[in-house]
């Protein structure tokens, strides 16, 4: 089910209007994507609030701006609902440690610590009923 800024999920009456735009407009696109609502909801409010947490002030500016969701808005970009369920590994390479979903073709993230980029992980696998893999430095699997 689509959803607007007059009709949204409860879980999101709380939020900041502008963080609240964000997760309706995500979470239409991965409904649009096919993921399931139950899916989609938790997603979307975590992809949310780190963007609201990680946006400029001109980002979000121009978010502001920008036309509110609407229920027949059409998503272009292509979600890969084929990684829905697998699960998020976490790798060192380069001097970072990098949290990317099983077959993803990119990191999702990278961060400066193996703590930090698992406790993303663990944010994302939980959103997606999905596992985390851990890596050494050395390439090995943790234990």
């Amino acid at each position: 089910m689509p959803w607007d800024l007059n009709d949204y999920p409860a879980s999101f009456k709380h939020f900041e209007p502008l963080l609240k735009k964000k997760a309706i407009d995500i979470v239409n696109a991965l409904v649009s994507e096919g993921y399931p609502e139950g899916d989609a909801i938790p997603i979307a409010i975590s992809q949310a609030k780190k963007w609201y947490a990680e946006a400029s002030d001109s980002e979000k500016t121009a978010f502001k701006h920008a036309a509110d969701p609407q229920k027949n808005d059409r998503h272009p970009n292509k979600i890969n609902t084929d990684l829905l369920d697998n699960d998020v590994l976490v790798y060192y390479e380069d001097d970072r440690w990098y949290v990317q979903t099983k077959n993803a073709k990119k990191a999702a993230d990278s961060f400066g610590t193996k703590e930090q980029a698992v406790n993303r992980a663990k944010e994302i696998a939980e959103n997606k009923n999905a596992h985390v893999i851990t890596y050494k430095k050395d390439e090995t699997p943790d234990k």
